[in-house]
């Protein structure tokens, strides 16, 4: 390879141009309108075979060759080159007669066999030409399209032939499938026509047995009117008795149902009376024995006045007809140590002085648990009565030692405590805790202590 200096020093017009037309033949489709070789115009076949030669040479020609589109692509395999930079390296080919000149004095040092224009393969040597600047490339390169062309029409006419084979093949087995379906279609036919003659002929013996049936009932039918106009008489008698009979059975089964409920009702009302009985009778011996172990533990003292008790509280199980109002904490505070006493508290009347701002499902919660830890400080019986109206939301459970009761809907709480009061045994202390004067007037009748709710609260309070 000539060194690279002495490719500046030649002139540029003496190096080897673009191959000319063959005298006396049509430009080629690789040909421009100035007569020139169009190198990316060239049969693909062509392109590639230059561009792997050029490709090959590039990697080792010196930088100076190379013009600086194409130093990126040097660094590329041979193989990358010539698939990635095809185009760009036959653009250089073309634009510059210095990199052509390299590449051609490569390929006569390395691969001589590359620049054979009368290489057996008509590809080569239309390469061999373009890059020679042969005078015959032109007419190599139309060599090379009409091959190309003539092997794209052969492929083409293969394709054809093969695609006819199978259109006809396709043609055959759908003709024979058409044959086979006739066939079918045929025999369907004599086997419907068949089973229509037989359809029919039992349609034949159906309508005669169907006349014959109309006539048999239109016989019974005249038969039946006849033999009904002698009954009718009878089937009447007998559907008034029945209906009598019906009507006694009825009223005897009221009249034992009524029976059966007075009955039941005499049974529930005894038991009721006898089970209160019981509880009042329990609860009377419960106040009696924890009245007599009360004497007993004041007894044991040694006091010198020998007072019960009761005897400190006025009115506490003394059995008077009426009941006292407490305004002292310390008198209700020994009022709490009675044995048996129940303490029945009007919730709302005490969750409202106490703590109204709450709402009252917090001012339930609070109560029940302040009268929760009386319960266990004390040892007393309470209970707690709120207006069941407008509640949405009953505890699920209750803390010990704790009744926490609601009234039914159009009963007032008032009532309830009320109710809980009478039903309680003459001598059982117990303490209303409200401030409701219609209630405490009621409930000091029936022989109650009444607490105000603001006395109640202090005794809370130190809970």
């Amino acid at each position: 390879m000539l060194p690279s200096s002495a490719h500046s020093e030649r002139p540029e017009e003496d190096l080897p141009g673009p191959a000319a037309g063959v005298p006396g033949e049509a430009p080629s489709t690789a040909e421009d309108e100035s007569g020139e070789l169009d190198w990316l115009g060239l049969p693909e076949a062509i392109r590639e075979r230059i561009a792997e030669l050029a490709a090959s040479a590039l990697g080792k020609l010196p930088a100076d060759d190379v013009p600086r589109q194409l130093r990126p692509i040097a660094r590329f395999a041979p193989a990358k080159r010539a698939r990635v930079g095809g185009t760009a390296l036959l653009t250089g080919l073309r634009d510059s007669s210095r990199f052509r000149i390299a590449v051609l004095e490569w390929l006569r040092e390395h691969r001589y066999d590359a620049l054979d224009p009368n290489a057996e393969d008509s590809v080569a040597a239309a390469a061999a030409a373009v890059l020679l600047g042969s005078s015959s490339a032109t007419s190599r390169i139309r060599l090379v399209a009409k091959n190309a062309e003539e092997t794209a029409l052969r492929a083409e006419r293969d394709a054809a032939l093969a695609k006819a084979r199978r259109l006809e093949a396709e043609l055959e087995r759908v003709r024979a499938e058409l044959e086979q379906a006739r066939a079918a279609t045929e025999e369907a036919r004599g086997e419907r026509e068949a089973e229509l003659e037989k359809l029919r002929g039992r349609l034949r013996e159906q309508g005669v047995a169907l006349r014959q049936a109309k006539d048999a009932a239109e016989l019974a039918r005249t038969e039946a009117e006849q033999a009904g106009s002698g009954r009718s008489a009878e089937i009447d008698n007998l559907t008034a008795q029945l209906e009598r009979e019906r009507q006694r059975v009825a009223t005897e089964r009221a009249r034992a149902e009524r029976a059966l409920a007075e009955a039941e009702t005499a049974r529930q009302s005894a038991r009721e009376a006898r089970d209160a009985d019981e509880v009042r009778l329990s609860l009377l011996l419960d106040t009696l024995g924890g009245a007599v172990d009360g004497l007993r533990r004041e007894l044991s003292v040694g006091s010198a006045s020998r007072r019960r008790p009761a005897d400190t509280v006025r009115g506490a199980g003394s059995g008077r007809s009426h009941g006292d109002r407490v305004h002292d904490p310390v008198i209700l505070d020994r009022l709490l140590r009675l044995p048996k006493v129940h303490v029945i508290v009007d919730g709302y009347n005490v969750t409202k002085t106490g703590y109204p701002d709450l709402t009252l499902a917090e001012q339930r919660n609070r109560l029940i648990g302040q009268l929760s830890a009386l319960a266990a400080r004390t040892g007393a019986e309470l209970t707690v009565v709120f207006d069941g109206a407008g509640v949405t939301s009953i505890p699920a459970t209750t803390p010990r030692g704790v009744r926490v009761l609601f009234s039914d809907p159009g009963v007032l709480a008032d009532d309830v405590i009320r109710s809980l009061v009478s039903s309680e045994p003459r001598g059982r202390p117990m303490i209303v805790v409200t401030s409701d004067q219609a209630v405490v007037t009621s409930v000091r009748a029936g022989g109650a202590h009444a607490v105000p709710s603001a006395v109640f609260l202090t005794r809370l309070g130190r809970v």
